[in-house]
C-alpha cells in the first residue's frame, strides 16, 4: 500500500473542494475480485492495529463517517466492525438534536460520545451536520453556522493533542446512485425500516447540500486532520478505501504500542518473580 496513492482522495485544507471533479465511481482500475482479496489482507492488518490499540491503552481512535443519505455509512461502519475488538468498539450515530442536546452548545453532545484511551468509537453523521444540515435548512442564523468551523476545528485539535486518533471521511455518491439505494430500499423488506420521506425531500436540495459540504471540507481539513474523501458509488471499493486507510493511520504508532506492551511485560514479571520467591516456589 505505501508505494502508491491511497485509494482515498486526502482533503488537506490547501484548496478548495469541487465534488464534481471527483467521480464517484472511480475504483482505480481495480476489479472487484482483486479488491475482496486487498480488503481481506487490509482487513486482518487492522484488526492486529486496533487491537494492539486497546491493549496499550495508550491512544484513542475516533473515525467520523460522514455522507448523503445512502452514501453507505451503515456499510462502512458495519465493515469496520467485522474487523474490530467489539469489546472496545462503539458506534454513535447522531440525528436531529434532542431537546437536551438543543439546550446546551452544538458541540456538547459529540463531546460526550468520543472514545476514551484504549477505544474505538465511530460517529455516524457527527458535528459536521451543524454547518451542513443546519445551513441547508436554515437552522441557525447564518453567522452561527459560520463561526461553527473555527469551534470544529479547535475542538477536533483538542482530540488530536489529547492523544486521540482522528479519521475523518467523506462517501462521495453520485445523485444517480442514491436514487438507484433509496428505491432499493422500498423493495426489500429488510431495509424498507430505513424509508423516510425527508430522504426523498433531501434530493431537490442537492446542489445546496454540495455547497455546504464542499465548503465544509476545504475549511475543515488541514494536514493533521485532513478528509479523507472516498468514491461511494462502488460498495466494494468504498470498503477497502476506508479499511486502507485506517491501516495507514494507525500503523506508525505500532511500534510504540508494542513497546508500551513489553515494558508492562517486564514490570509484571518482576513482581511476579518476586511473589514466587516469597512463596519458595522455583521459577
Amino acid at each position: 500500500m505505501s508505494r502508491r496513492q491511497p485509494y482515498a482522495v486526502v482533503v488537506d485544507g490547501s484548496r478548495k473542494v469541487h465534488l464534481d471533479r471527483i467521480d464517484p465511481a472511480d475504483t482505480r482500475g481495480l476489479e472487484r475480485d482483486d479488491a475482496d482479496e486487498k480488503l481481506d489482507i487490509v482487513g486482518r492488518e487492522f484488526a492486529e492495529l486496533v487491537n494492539l490499540l486497546t491493549y496499550a491503552g495508550q491512544h484513542a481512535l475516533l473515525v467520523v463517517v460522514q455522507g448523503r443519505d445512502a452514501s453507505g455509512k451503515d456499510g462502512v461502519i458495519r465493515r469496520i466492525l467485522q474487523h474490530a475488538n467489539v469489546l472496545n468498539a462503539h458506534v454513535s450515530a447522531f440525528k436531529v438534536p434532542s431537546e437536551e442536546e438543543a439546550s446546551h452548545d452544538f458541540l456538547w453532545r459529540i463531546h460526550r460520545a468520543v472514545p476514551r484511551k484504549g477505544q474505538m468509537v465511530m460517529f455516524n453523521r457527527s458535528h459536521y451536520e451543524d454547518v451542513i444540515a443546519a445551513r441547508v435548512h436554515h437552522l441557525v442564523p447564518r453567522r452561527v453556522w459560520k463561526g461553527r468551523y473555527g469551534h470544529i476545528n479547535n475542538f477536533e485539535r483538542l482530540l488530536l493533542d489529547s492523544d486521540t486518533i482522528v479519521l475523518k471521511f467523506y462517501l462521495h455518491v453520485s445523485r444517480e446512485e442514491q436514487l438507484e439505494r433509496l428505491r432499493e430500499r422500498e423493495k426489500n423488506p429488510l431495509t424498507a425500516w430505513k424509508l423516510t420521506v425527508n430522504d426523498w425531500r433531501e434530493l431537490a436540495l442537492w446542489d445546496q447540500t454540495t455547497e455546504a459540504t464542499e465548503e465544509a471540507l476545504y475549511r475543515c481539513s488541514s494536514p493533521e486532520l485532513p478528509f479523507h474523501l472516498v468514491p461511494a458509488d462502488r460498495k466494494w471499493f468504498r470498503n477497502l478505501a476506508v479499511l486502507e486507510r485506517l491501516v495507514l493511520a494507525l500503523r506508525p504508532y505500532q511500534e510504540g504500542w508494542m513497546d508500551a506492551l513489553r515494558g508492562r511485560r517486564r514490570s509484571a514479571l518482576k513482581e511476579i518473580r518476586k511473589i514466587r520467591q516469597e512463596l519458595h516456589l522455583p521459577d
